[in-house]
């Protein structure tokens, strides 16, 4: 099976419908071992989630915004697994004035606390892992391909492409450890997480529209999970820093087909030629 043996850390799962759920779900069924994490009153919502994977499956303390809790973790999985093989980066917040189209008027705190959670938290994981990737091994972040501006997203799209620089530059300094870190940015889908984006609905609706594949919240959950457990696996194994789109081609097209074209109005030819002077 692709991922038999691999010890796999997969932080972001809060109910059945979380991405890192599907993942999680995947890799489980390809021969993986599977540790959660969770925090405060959510992480109740995760150990209930992680008997519907498999029993016994544990779920680990960590808050992201708690500096502690990152040496914790490594201490904990050194004592139950003694080495990680992959991990993923499924942790993402902003405050509500920091969405929404309110980009201009978002304080300081609450970028900051954005990108604390959502990009710094990246790092931080990493240092917190690294050192038990001792056969080398895997770091994915989930991500929303944040190369252009996009309605609403404000500042957490200035989180997720800053996180995209921190996956190039993880890729640099864990390389030589034989440690990949890639980005897979998957197209919209209904999350927890989503529900608490305005307008979100609008935006994956008008997704399969523009995408040459097609785009369904349903399946396209399942493809996500597939290409992070590609990713975790051995079988990408000189790929690193990279983005991988998991969006039914979305991003590799500058707008939706053209379903009508205009008739031009009588007398007026289809391509004038146009005069001199």
């Amino acid at each position: 099976m692709l991922l038999q043996g691999k010890k796999l850390l997969i932080t972001g799962v809060l109910t059945p419908q979380s991405l890192a759920f599907g993942v999680a779900e995947h890799a489980i069924a390809q021969g993986a071992e599977v540790i959660l994490t969770g925090f405060g009153r959510a992480k109740s919502l995760t150990e209930r989630s992680a008997k519907r994977l498999k029993p016994g499956t544990e779920v680990l303390e960590l808050d992201v915004t708690n500096p502690a809790h990152f040496p914790a973790l490594t201490e904990a999985l050194r004592q139950k697994w003694g080495r990680v093989d992959g991990v993923l980066h499924a942790i993402a917040f902003a405050p509500e004035d920091a969405l929404g189209g309110n980009f201009l008027n978002t304080p300081w705190e609450s970028a900051q606390t954005a990108f604390r959670i959502s990009t710094f938290s990246l790092k931080e994981l990493a240092v917190a892992c690294a050192p038990l990737m001792t056969q080398g091994g895997s770091i994915v972040a989930l991500d929303f391909d944040n190369r252009q501006a996009w309605p609403i997203y404000d500042w957490m799209g200035v989180c997720k492409a800053a996180m995209e620089a921190t996956v190039r530059y993880l890729a640099r300094d864990l390389g030589p450890k034989g440690i990949r870190v890639n980005a897979l940015a998957a197209g919209p889908l209904a999350t927890v997480a989503a529900k608490g984006i305005p307008g979100f609905k609008a935006l994956a609706q008008y997704w399969g529209k523009q995408a040459p594949l097609g785009w369904s919240d349903k399946d396209s959950h399942d493809h996500v999970a597939k290409t992070a457990c590609a990713l975790l696996s051995d079988w990408l194994s000189s790929t690193t820093g990279e983005m991988i789109h998991v969006d039914g081609g979305y991003h590799a097209v500058g707008a939706p087909p053209v379903e009508t074209v205009e008739t031009p109005a009588e007398g007026v030819p289809a391509n004038p030629t146009p005069k001199e002077g």
